[in-house]
């Protein structure tokens, strides 16, 4: 069953506080390591995960990211393998978006995807590179499946483009804090707090930040006025960094368990 992304922010929203989203790659360092992590990041405090899906020519991911992609392609991992690992991490109660280029989706088959991803239990898809105007046939097919519609607002966004942009959204909308590829920052990018709140000031739907969250200080930060707090590149270097499988797991944990103290940490009434 799906288990849908606007539940997730309802849960934390009960508990007065933003969602922690985490994102690793499907396949990486490989299939099975892959649904283990995710899993254990779950159980130590994601809400929700995205599960990525490599791509030969990530141009829009830094360089942790794209070293644990080129691990993933290498070890064989294809759409199908995404697919399977949202099912195995939906069976485990996760909730799970799938985090794409465009190209392998529509070289996959737009609507066999979307279907794929529903009969997986998966919640939704964000294609950083597609376009609202481009965006007919996903919108279709998503919409057919009970699929979310994830795009992204930027701070060079105007305000007549974010409302154009949240138009097409469903689930959540996602805020990339600052201009650039992704990776770990020692500071979350100064313009997301105002990217938020105009936002917010067009749509109902619950608001993420990205990019650059890496520490239980920046996402105590960015819950001051995000709905979520999305981390990606500090979990992938986790693993990059283990010397084996166990010490992967145990680093993933460790960092949702500081996330998730960091996001409680601007708890409201």
């Amino acid at each position: 069953m799906t288990r849908h992304v606007a539940q997730a922010f309802a849960r934390a929203a009960s508990e007065g506080r933003s969602a922690l989203i985490g994102y690793l790659p499907a396949g990486f360092p490989d299939h099975a390591l892959s649904v283990r992590l995710i899993c254990a990041m779950v159980e130590s405090g994601v809400d929700i995960v995205e599960v990525g899906l490599p791509y030969s020519d990530p141009l829009m991911d830094g360089p942790v990211i794209q070293q644990a992609v080129n691990q993933a392609l290498a070890a064989g991992s294809t759409t199908d393998t995404v697919i399977q690992v949202v099912r195995e991490v939906a069976d485990a109660g996760a909730t799970a978006v799938v985090m794409s280029y465009w190209n392998p989706i529509e070289r996959y088959g737009v609507r066999r995807f979307a279907s794929a991803l529903q009969q997986a239990g998966g919640s939704g898809l964000i294609a950083p590179d597609l376009t609202p105007e481009e965006s007919a046939d996903w919108t279709a097919a998503a919409d057919e499946f009970d699929i979310d519609r994830i795009f992204l607002v930027a701070p060079s966004s105007t305000d007549a483009r974010i409302a154009e942009i949240v138009r097409y959204s469903s689930g959540f909308v996602y805020a990339a804090s600052t201009m650039g590829v992704t990776g770990v920052r020692t500071s979350v990018g100064g313009a997301a707090g105002a990217l938020v709140a105009r936002t917010k000031a067009v749509t109902s739907l619950p608001v993420a930040v990205g990019l650059g969250v890496s520490t239980a200080e920046q996402a105590a930060e960015v819950a001051a006025y995000a709905d979520g707090v999305i981390v990606g590149s500090a979990f992938v270097r986790r693993v990059l960094e283990a010397p084996g499988d166990d010490a992967a797991i145990a680093a993933v944990s460790e960092l949702a368990r500081e996330l998730a103290t960091g996001v409680r940490a601007q708890r409201t009434p």
